[in-house]
């Protein structure tokens, strides 16, 4: 085994919910990544559609015992030795798949781990042959940088998803209600208010963002930013483009993702003249959903992309049809969501 460290570290990531075009609803998950010489291992493993064990909405007391059990303070939860990197971001049962991978200390003296012989596993066997990750790993970390990083969760303030509610003001109650259901639905809080004065500083401080409706003016919004200013609440701010579900979720969602930018895969969204432009940063599956208001104010939806990008720039031309008038792009990759009106 090669002596060559690789260095490693823990970030906030997320999966990113949302309504998908065919109606189905797809969780929203707050996780630690793993990240490994700088990069998000997850990033390494094609469009896999995971999350770690390092789970925010698990209880804590199994948070712990999954920190404890990545710091070999434990028994490896899997047969010959094996730990779960990446499981299904919707059950988590090994029966759906699961990144597994062996850890063990080295005992050459020097106190460090070792992650080696990634595979995708479906049962109590993982075949490496036939499944194994051949061009992962493996990979040597520092004992001391490795046990900082993990020991650090198990305080209580280093738990991840801290701030996954959401405050909505608008005045169309309708809009508000079925936006919030949405989002309670993938797993994110909603309250809905008109007035956020006098409202306790503690409880500003559990949003993580504010979404504004159309029709709330300059004054209102003003006045609510410093409220979550008093507070010293740190929040972002949504501007909704138009009384759409899917589309006001999507940009929720996007809001939510304080991850930096080398650790997402999407990074970049323009709509333009019948025509979008990403930036992607590892190969992944992108889809491109249209979101257009017709005269009368009905939605029209349309899939207008769905393949697998590799990374750079990339140039997508759009159907004239599902982008006329006032229209919307979402684009979605595993984990990350940007929104986009069309400009004319």
């Amino acid at each position: 085994m090669s002596a060559e460290y690789a260095t490693f570290g823990l970030a906030p990531a997320m999966r990113a919910g949302g309504v998908l075009a065919n109606g189905d609803y797809q969780v929203h998950r707050d996780f630690v990544d793993f990240i490994v010489d700088g990069r998000p291992l997850l990033f390494q493993l094609s469009d896999l559609d995971a999350v770690s064990p390092l789970a925010a909405d698990i209880p804590p007391a199994i948070f712990t015992d999954h920190v404890r059990s990545l710091l070999l303070e434990a028994e490896a939860p899997l047969a010959e030795g094996r730990y779960v990197i990446y499981g299904c971001p919707e059950c988590e049962g090994l029966e759906c798949g699961a990144v597994t991978a062996t850890i063990e200390k080295t005992g050459d003296g020097r106190d460090d781990y070792v992650w080696r012989d990634f595979a995708w596993q479906t049962d109590d066997h993982a075949d490496l042959e036939l499944n194994g990750y051949h061009g992962i790993g493996p990979f040597r970390f520092r004992g001391d940088e490795y046990r900082s990083a993990l020991g650090q969760l198990l305080t209580p303030q280093a738990e991840p998803g801290a701030g996954r509610r959401v405050l909505l003001i608008g005045a169309r109650v309708a809009v508000l209600a079925k936006l919030a259901a949405a989002l309670r639905t993938i797993g994110i809080g909603a309250d809905i208010t008109q007035d956020a004065t006098g409202v306790p500083s503690e409880e500003l401080r559990g949003y993580g963002a504010v979404a504004f409706g159309r029709a709330v003016d300059a004054a209102q919004r003003a006045a609510t930013r410093r409220e979550f200013e008093r507070a010293d609440a740190d929040v972002a701010y949504v501007d909704g483009l138009a009384p759409i579900i899917p589309l006001l979720v999507a940009q929720i969602e996007s809001a939510l993702d304080r991850s930096p930018a080398p650790q997402r895969r999407l990074t970049r969204l323009v709509a333009a003249d019948g025509e979008a432009g990403l930036e992607v940063t590892s190969t992944c599956r992108v889809r491109l959903t249209a979101y257009r208001l017709d005269r009368l104010y009905r939605t029209h939806t349309h899939e207008v992309f769905d393949d697998v990008l590799d990374p750079g720039q990339h140039r997508i031309s759009l159907d004239n049809k599902a982008t006329k008038g006032e229209s919307f792009l979402v684009a979605r990759t595993t984990g990350s969501v940007l929104v986009a009106p069309m400009a004319r």
